[in-house]
């Protein structure tokens, strides 16, 4: 039998017998999100692997042409559905995740955490996206994947496939960034538009990318679940520096320190 009256003198036990109850709430919360965060993180890194393996083994094929098809022409490969002005828009939209872009919105989101003398925030956004656009570069040379050659490409292109740097480029920094935000900011409609823009724009560049011809579906759908489960690392990586003083938060007082 465990010695209770040792337990029950354990520090980390006394602070959570002082909390009121709504604080003990949002603590547990804030214990099941992370539990959810890694989990997230696990299956996108599980669903990343699966598809790889069947990329490797050539089994993709029939899904990536049906989908990649799906968006010209009938007949006309060289075609993309809709008029004009849709095909210029996903020009226009596939440019913000590009390296250019992501890397001035970085240091742009970066330049305002320093002025809001949040110094400690503002350098693991750095860190965590640039490390982040590291991993998919050397993804892609790992793979190798050649570019798809079934459909007339809308915009140029140089580096490999798999997976797609925009589609993971995208979901690295916007969820990533969305995710640092919103760890410290404390409104919620606040953190929910946050995130809300970062998904929208994370989905929206990777379709771009099959719309233009220049990735293979597959491609991005590897892209989203790299990229996701990385933001949700950096996510509870924030959460735990946070919580040891590390990084500065706006979020509500209330959550005892990690117990040890």
């Amino acid at each position: 039998m465990p010695d209770l009256a040792r337990f029950t003198s354990l520090p980390a036990f006394q602070r959570l017998a002082r909390l009121r109850p709504r604080d003990l709430t949002r603590w547990a919360l804030s214990e099941l999100s992370v539990l959810v965060a890694l989990t997230g993180a696990a299956l996108g890194l599980w669903i990343f692997a699966s598809i790889a393996d069947e990329v490797v083994e050539g089994e993709t094929h029939g899904f990536d042409e049906t989908v990649l098809l799906a968006f010209r022409a009938p007949g006309d490969p060289a075609d993309p559905l809709g008029p004009r002005w849709l095909e210029i828009m996903m020009m226009d939209i596939t440019a913000l995740g590009s390296t250019t872009v992501l890397a001035l919105i970085t240091l742009m989101v970066t330049g305002f955490l320093v002025v809001d003398r949040k110094r400690s925030a503002a350098l693991f956004v750095l860190a965590a996206t640039v490390s982040g656009g590291t991993l998919s570069y050397l993804l892609k040379l790992g793979f190798e994947r050649p570019r798809p050659d079934l459909v007339a490409h809308l915009v140029d292109v140089s580096t490999m496939s798999f997976p797609s740097g925009h589609a993971m480029g995208a979901a690295v920094t916007y969820l990533t960034l969305g995710a640092l935000i919103v760890r410290t900011e404390a409104k919620r409609r606040l953190k929910a538009y946050v995130i809300g823009i970062a998904v929208a724009l994370t989905l929206i560049i990777g379709l771009s990318r099959i719309y233009l011809g220049v990735h293979w579906p597959t491609d991005v759908l590897a892209g989203w679940c790299a990229g996701g489960a990385w933001a949700l690392l950096c996510w509870t990586l924030a959460l735990i520096l946070q919580r040891r003083g590390k990084i500065e938060t706006d979020a509500p007082a209330g959550e005892p320190p990690p117990a040890g």
